[in-house]
């Protein structure tokens, strides 16, 4: 009889985060068997029971018991309890190796800078964060990015970055960066598992995560009929009147993604006017025209109502005609108050970057956390107020925000670091240089 715990993955067709579990139980070199729900209706209700009524993919069990979803997932082996119950744990100890050049994420800045930093022989490793592939990997569908006349998918476009940048010679690990000292010439860089390496230069490329309401009942039913990813969870509530929040691209492109499954989408919006681009602004007006979608203007949801037994149940709403009416509900001005009957309920407004792991650092943060870089006309543009700390993409850029534009900016941060590198960090065995020192711990 086998000592090695059983793995079982409740999947689903077209989900980014079930990607994202199998590939890390690859990484561990641990077996699993997957069960695919789509369209298996017995087998969709199985999973449900045995996760407890959770209805989104996917859903990780060892030994019979109930790990979660990725989220649950990730974090365990973050802290380093999912190699305990998975029956490798290295007993805890401390991991410590220097690299010339450590890239935080995997999104598509970062590996835009790790297939050049890899060209140079910069030895990059790339950390995938809590979001392994970024933004891109929750995108059916990318129509914008030059090269590709027939779009291609986010999951796809990502996966074959990621198998440009090895092929160079850049290593990817499974890992999220929880701080960064630059009190000492080496970088030290602490993973949130304890794992400790040292660097010559950093590169913070870790986008950005996304944002939610914090209204009631967004946290307690996230995951039964609350979402911040459209693509994953549409499917699950097929037939269902659902609810998109939001006013930017990646809101009007999830609402036209679930018409696919919905009876009607409302968009609920707090303007009377979108943020998307002319392109998707025109898709939603085509599926406006079609009764797919109805766009609730100067509106705001206060109260997700469900539970995790039956799931979403119904969403409270507030009405302004001049926009923004839960604050002027707060400033007492008299407000439409009405309720939607749906069953989903998806969260797109936005993201805050993830850069938590830099507030101890002399990098400048504006208020927001994003990364302020020295920009400017001439090389340098992505240096940061560190020597040898460089940003790029969702952690730098709060205007643009689009793929090619982050792919510009992992480049022009890995060309950054490798003159700086050159200039201030000779390689070993140069003529003149020292090993680097490796800082003691305290």
């Amino acid at each position: 009889m086998s000592d090695e715990p059983r793995v079982e993955i409740y999947t689903k067709t077209q989900c980014p985060y079930c990607e994202k579990a199998k590939d890390l139980f690859d990484s561990k070199g641990v077996d699993y068997e997957t069960y695919n729900v789509t369209g298996d209706e017995e087998l969709f209700e199985e999973m449900k029971e045995r996760a407890n009524g959770r209805e989104t993919a996917p859903e990780v069990f060892i030994d019979d018991e109930l790990v979660g979803g990725w989220d649950d997932t990730h974090e365990l082996d973050q802290q380093g309890e999912l190699d305990e119950k998975l029956g490798i744990a290295d007993g805890g100890e401390e991991v410590e190796e220097h690299r010339r050049l450590i890239i935080a994420g995997t999104g598509i800045s970062a590996l835009s800078a790790g297939i050049y930093a890899a060209r140079s022989n910069n030895d990059p490793l790339l950390f995938e964060g809590d979001e392994p592939g970024g933004q891109l990997t929750l995108t059916t569908e990318v129509e914008n990015y030059p090269g590709f006349p027939e779009g291609i998918s986010g999951p796809e476009l990502i996966n074959n970055m990621k198998e440009q940048a090895k092929r160079f010679g850049a290593e990817i690990e499974h890992g999220v960066v929880e701080s960064v000292d630059d009190s000492q010439r080496l970088f030290r860089v602490e993973l949130s598992n304890g794992d400790v390496y040292t660097a010559d230069a950093v590169i913070a490329a870790s986008g950005a995560s996304a944002r939610t309401l914090g209204i009631p009942g967004e946290d307690e039913l996230m995951g039964y009929g609350v979402s911040t990813c459209a693509t994953c969870d549409g499917a699950f509530f097929r037939g269902e009147d659902m609810v998109v929040v939001g006013g930017g691209d990646a809101a009007v492109e999830e609402a036209n993604f679930l018409t696919k499954f919905a009876d009607t989408v409302y968009l609920v919006h707090r303007r009377d006017q979108l943020r998307a681009e002319d392109y998707w602004q025109e898709r939603l007006e085509e599926k406006v025209e079609a009764g797919d979608i109805e766009v609730l203007w100067n509106t705001e949801a206060t109260e997700v109502h469900g539970s995790a037994d039956e799931g979403v149940d119904h969403v409270s709403l507030v009405r302004h005609p001049e926009g923004h009416p839960k604050r002027k509900q707060e400033e007492g001005e008299d407000v439409e108050e009405f309720e939607l009957d749906v069953g989903a309920f998806f969260v797109a407004i936005g993201h805050t970057p993830n850069t938590g792991y830099l507030e101890d650092t002399g990098v400048e943060l504006d208020e927001d956390g994003y990364i302020v870089t020295k920009g400017g006309r001439g090389g340098g543009q992505t240096k940061t107020d560190v020597e040898g700390i460089f940003g790029a993409g969702d952690v730098v850029d709060f205007h643009y925000q689009q793929a090619a534009t982050a792919s510009g900016d992992g480049v022009k941060a890995a060309l950054d670091a490798d003159e700086w590198l050159e200039s201030e960090v000779p390689r070993a065995g140069a003529e003149g240089a020292e090993a680097p020192e490796t800082p003691a711990d305290d």
